[in-house]
C-alpha cells in the first residue's frame, strides 16, 4: 500500500495539527475489513481548503484497465479530505471508508468522460447566464463570495503601474513615428466593471500629468461571457462611455469576436478568468500515464429530497436537472408548472442541487498523449515534459485557460503585453503537495491553473512568460502572469 499524505503544513502546524495515525488508522482498518488487496491500494490524503467542493470526505477512484469492459479495477486509490476527516471518531471514519470501498450510494447525472466535458461546466455557465437570479436568492453579489469579499484586481497602485508601462512603450513608438492612431486595451472578464473604472480613472489622471493626450486615442474593450455582467460594467464606466466598447464572448476563443484586433492590442488584462474555465486532469502513476475521467452525481438522499420538493419521483430528478441546464430557471418555470410554482422555486432547486453535487472519478490509461488534445491546435504531447519530470503526479490540463491564452497572444502588438492575475500553479512539484481544485465559489467552479503549461506554450510561440506574487495585496494566493514578445 502506498500512502501519499499531502497536507504537510497541517501536520506540523501549531494550530490543531493533523494526527496522521488517527486519520489513517481507521482507513487501513476498513480496507482490511473489506478484504482489499493492500498491495493494489493507493491512499491519497489532501487538505481540501474549499469548504464547498465536489468530494465526499472519503471516496474511491478505481484504476480501470479498459473503460469499455465491466471488470474489476486493476488498483484502487482511496482519497481522503483530511480537513473533514480530521476530528472524526475512529468508528465514524472507518464507516465512511467502508461505504466508499463498497460503492457510494450516488445517482449519476451523466456518463463517464473527460472532466472538461462534464455537466459541472454547464452549471458554471448557468451561474453566469442567470447571475441576477442567483444573487437575488442569496442576497449578495458574486464578488462578496470571493475570499476577502472583493477581487484582487481592483487596485489603484496596480492600475497605475500598468498605465506607466503602457505610456513608456507608447513614448518609444511615438519617438519613431510608429505609434498607431488608435490605442487598444482589452479586458477579459470584467466583473461589475470596477477594475475598468479604476483603470480608466487612473489613466485620465496619468495622461493629464504625462501630457501626450493618449486618452483621446484610447479604446477600452470590456469582454465577458455574461451579458448581465457586461450591463453592470457599462453602468460602472458610464463616465468613460466614449472610449469603451463591450463584447459578449467565450473566453476560450477571444479571436472569434476580436479577430479584427490581431497584432493591435497593447494590453490584454485578465483577472480571475482562467481558474473558471473547463479543465481535464491527467496523472503519471507508477510510470504509466492516465486520464482522469469523472461523472457528476448526487447523493441518493438529496435526490429523494429534491423529488419530494418538486412533486416528482427520484428517477425523474436527473432529467429535471438536465432540463434546468438546458433551459435555465425562467424557461423551466414555464415549461414545468407541475413541478415548480415559479422562478424562485427553480432557483431553490438549482441551488440545492449545486450544493450537493459530487464528482466520482476514475483513472483510465492513455494510449498516447497525442490522442489527448489540450486545446485546438495544441497536442497533449506538450504535457510530456511536465508529467515525466519526476515522481508520480496528477495535474490539471487547464484546457480552457490554454486555449484562451494562446488565442489571446495573437492579438498582441509587438510592444503589447498580456497581464493575468489568477490562481496559478507555477511549479509541477506543487501539485504533489496541495489540493488545486475543483472547488466551488458560490455557484461557479474554480481550479488552480497549470501555469507551468501556459509558460511552456507561450515560450514555444516566441513569448517571454513570467510569474510573480501579486504585488499590491498581502496574504493572497493570486499570482501575476505577464507575457510579451521575446526581445
Amino acid at each position: 500500500m502506498l500512502v501519499d499524505f499531502r497536507p504537510h503544513t497541517r501536520l506540523r502546524g501549531l494550530r490543531e495539527p493533523v494526527d496522521f495515525g488517527a486519520t489513517l488508522g481507521p482507513v487501513v482498518s476498513a480496507l482490511t475489513d473489506e478484504c482489499a488487496d493492500l498491495a493494489r491500494v493507493r491512499v491519497v490524503a489532501d487538505w481540501v481548503q474549499y469548504r464547498a467542493n465536489f468530494r465526499d470526505p472519503v471516496s474511491v477512484r478505481p484504476v480501470v484497465a479498459d473503460p469499455g469492459l465491466d471488470a474489476d479495477p486493476e488498483d484502487l486509490e482511496l482519497a481522503l479530505d483530511v480537513r473533514r476527516c480530521h476530528g472524526l471518531g475512529a468508528e465514524e471514519l472507518r464507516g465512511l471508508a467502508r461505504t466508499a470501498i463498497r460503492g457510494s450510494d450516488h445517482v449519476p447525472l451523466e456518463g463517464w468522460g473527460r472532466t472538461a466535458r462534464s455537466c459541472i461546466w454547464d452549471f458554471n455557465a448557468l451561474y453566469w447566464q442567470a447571475l441576477d437570479l442567483w444573487e437575488q436568492a442569496t442576497g449578495r453579489t458574486y464578488e462578496q463570495a470571493l475570499p476577502g469579499g472583493e477581487s484582487d484586481a481592483r487596485n489603484r497602485a496596480g492600475a497605475r503601474e500598468l498605465i506607466n508601462e503602457l505610456f513608456a512603450a507608447w513614448d518609444r513608438l511615438a519617438e519613431r513615428n510608429a505609434l498607431p492612431t488608435e490605442l487598444y486595451v482589452v479586458e477579459l472578464g470584467v466583473g461589475n466593471g470596477s477594475q475598468a473604472r479604476v483603470f480608466l480613472d487612473e489613466f485620465v489622471a496619468a495622461d493629464a500629468e504625462h501630457g501626450r493626450e493618449y486618452y483621446r486615442r484610447l479604446h477600452y474593450l470590456m469582454c465577458d461571457y455574461s451579458g448581465y455582467v457586461l450591463e453592470l460594467a457599462r453602468k460602472t464606466v458610464a463616465e468613460h462611455d466614449q472610449h469603451v466598447s463591450s463584447f459578449v464572448l467565450d473566453a476560450t476563443s477571444p479571436r472569434t469576436a476580436l479577430g479584427f484586433l490581431k497584432y493591435k492590442v497593447f494590453l490584454v488584462y485578465v483577472s480571475n478568468v482562467y481558474d473558471n474555465l473547463p479543465t481535464d486532469e491527467v496523472a503519471q502513476l507508477g510510470g504509466r500515464t492516465y486520464g482522469v475521467q469523472s461523472r457528476a452525481c448526487l447523493p441518493r438522499a438529496t435526490v429523494d429530497e429534491l423529488a419530494a420538493a418538486t412533486a416528482t419521483t427520484p428517477d425523474r430528478v436527473p432529467a429535471l436537472v438536465a432540463k434546468l441546464l438546458r433551459l435555465g430557471p425562467a424557461l423551466l418555470a414555464e415549461a414545468a408548472p407541475d413541478h415548480f410554482g415559479g422562478v424562485d422555486d427553480v432557483v431553490a432547486f438549482w441551488q440545492r442541487t449545486w450544493a450537493a453535487l459530487r464528482l466520482e472519478e476514475r483513472y483510465v490509461p492513455l494510449a498516447g498523449l497525442d490522442l489527448h488534445p489540450v486545446a485546438p491546435g495544441i497536442s497533449g504531447e506538450s504535457l510530456r515534459p511536465l508529467l515525466e519530470a519526476g515522481a508520480d503526479v496528477r495535474m490539471h490540463v487547464s484546457n480552457g485557460a490554454a486555449a484562451s491564452f494562446v488565442d489571446t497572444l495573437t492579438l498582441l502588438h509587438p510592444f503589447g503585453s498580456l497581464v493575468c492575475h489568477d490562481l496559478f500553479v507555477t511549479d509541477v512539484a506543487a501539485y504533489r503537495t496541495r489540493f488545486a481544485g475543483p472547488g466551488k465559489y458560490d455557484g461557479s467552479v474554480v481550479n488552480w491553473v497549470n501555469g507551468t503549461l501556459l509558460a511552456h506554450l507561450g515560450r514555444r510561440r516566441g513569448f517571454d512568460v513570467h510569474f510573480a506574487p501579486f504585488a499590491h495585496r498581502d496574504g493572497t494566493n493570486i499570482v501575476t502572469l505577464t507575457a510579451h514578445v521575446r526581445d
